[in-house]
């Protein structure tokens, strides 16, 4: 495969799939036949893709439409956007596997495979952009999958959930799109390399610190970030509960990667703004940490832990290090993969005792101990338990915001993981520890989802138990984005 094709074949293979699904959606097999090799297709994509970008000989950037770089649609592959593209990969293998089991024919004749595939394409499209406004246009082809999988089977809480979420997405678009065109006409270009290049030679002015505060107000509400993260516990739980955990596990990392991208590169880890995203990171952990404990519905307690966790990765950035931009990368790879798997958790949970409310779940450990053993994980790696994924990312960021002179961010951060254990505490306890009451009968969990949740669980614990990997890889991120944005 050349250079070129290898380097948007992540995006483009799921499209072209996407568009045959949609075709045969009236036959289901052949929709799910043709979703799963969308799925396969862009997995080997991505894994070639990442070989190459960590290999030593980078794939030179892709521009289309022989445009000059500064001006044209381009695609690249440097880190850590080839790395969250094979994580993304990983995430929808799982879903698909998980979803073999409970994703029924009349969702499949509604175009659900079609737009999972469109959506992961949307995703890995904003992970590999190399300008501004194709970001936005993958934020907005990423909204449209999204709300057809959020009303996919038309009932009442899905349309009032999709309402929200467009309205805040929209929001947050326009936001964005007006920072971009203050971009385009103070500097003349959107591409993202010329632009940190740029922005570093001036002085700032009052549009590009417009432009920045637009910007990340909009990002602010595409991540779900306090004080904007209220539409979040509402929406996803409405959803399917595989289309959830694609949510949960990219769309609020695909916002913060922007994020990422925005603040720490173009604006050179924010200056002023650095402190105020201290202080929303630590609102939005501890508020959501605290919200989820009061939480009897599993989706929603899960919802509240999707943002929470979005906190810490955004106390990595307020950081406005090198390390904390790695801190971040990592704790977005864990948060991807363990968030997904707890949705796919619930939603067994949910198969096997027919309820969504902790109070009339349990007894998951006696009836399905191969589940227990898998949901343990990203439950246990969520909470910080040692030697899991989460207890590496919680300590990189800790140790990100004391070096960045922000010990009360790391105090704040602290906080939260005793709320997040507590609240993982009391989710094992009622879902699987728990007896059931009467004689109310738990049902088998289905091999698919086990063996869609087993993929996701071995990869935390890869992750927990060979850590030093991950940790190269997320420094290397940050280095390539530290160039980056000092116009290398």
């Amino acid at each position: 495969m050349t250079d070129p094709l290898l380097l948007v074949a992540p995006v483009a293979w799921p499209l072209l799939l996407a568009a045959v699904a949609m075709l045969v959606r009236r036959r289901p097999w052949a929709a799910e036949l043709a979703g799963g090799i969308g799925v396969a297709g862009m997995a080997f994509a991505s894994l070639l893709l990442f070989h190459r970008a960590t290999g030593g000989r980078p794939l030179p950037m892709t521009v289309f439409g022989g445009w000059p770089r500064a001006f044209a649609v381009s695609f690249d592959a440097r880190l850590p956007g080839a790395l969250l593209v094979l994580v993304t990969a990983l995430v929808a293998v799982g879903v698909f596997l998980f979803g073999h089991a409970d994703i029924r024919e009349r969702r499949r004749r509604s175009g659900y495979d079609a737009l999972l595939l469109a959506l992961c394409a949307a995703v890995n499209g904003a992970f590999l952009t190399g300008d501004l406004f194709n970001l936005y246009v993958w934020f907005e082809l990423a909204l449209v999958a999204a709300l057809g999988l959020l009303t996919i089977d038309r009932r009442l809480g899905q349309i009032d959930g999709a309402i929200r979420y467009a309205a805040f997405a929209m929001l947050g678009a326009t936001f964005i799109l007006i920072g971009i065109g203050l971009i385009y006409g103070s500097f003349g270009t959107l591409d993202l390399a010329t632009l940190t290049s740029e922005i570093a030679a001036r002085p700032a002015s009052v549009s590009t610190t417009l432009a920045a505060v637009l910007m990340l107000s909009g990002l602010a509400l595409k991540s779900g970030l306090a004080p904007f993260h209220i539409w979040l516990p509402v929406a996803y739980p409405a959803a399917p509960i595989t289309v959830a955990a694609l949510f949960g596990g990219l769309l609020s990392k695909m916002g913060f990667y922007a994020l990422l991208l925005i603040v720490g590169v173009l604006f050179r880890g924010g200056g002023a703004t650095a402190p105020v995203l201290g202080w929303i990171a630590a609102a939005t952990m501890l508020l959501c940490a605290a919200g989820a404990l009061a939480q009897t519905d599993m989706r929603r307690l899960i919802a509240y832990h999707v943002i929470a966790q979005v906190g810490y990765m955004t106390a990595g950035l307020a950081a406005a290090t090198e390390a904390g931009m790695a801190a971040a990368v990592f704790y977005m790879v864990h948060s991807i993969i363990v968030q997904a798997n707890l949705f796919l958790g619930v939603g067994a949970i949910r198969r096997a005792t027919g309820s969504w409310n902790l109070n009339h779940a349990g007894g998951m450990t006696r009836s399905n101990p191969i589940f227990a053993f898998l949901f343990a994980v990203p439950i246990l790696s969520l909470a910080g338990i040692p030697p899991l994924s989460g207890f590496w990312a919680k300590l990189v960021v800790l140790r990100a915001t004391i070096d960045g002179g922000m010990p009360w961010l790391a105090l704040a951060a602290l906080v939260a993981a005793l709320l997040t254990l507590i609240s993982m505490a009391f989710l094992w306890s009622e879902a699987c520890w728990t007896i059931p009451a009467g004689d109310r009968r738990v049902r088998p969990v289905p091999p698919a989802m086990l063996a869609g949740m087993a993929l996701l669980s071995a990869a935390t614990l890869a992750i927990g138990l060979m850590p030093d990997r991950l940790f190269l890889l997320t420094r290397l991120s940050a280095r390539m984005l530290v160039n980056l944005g000092a116009g290398a």
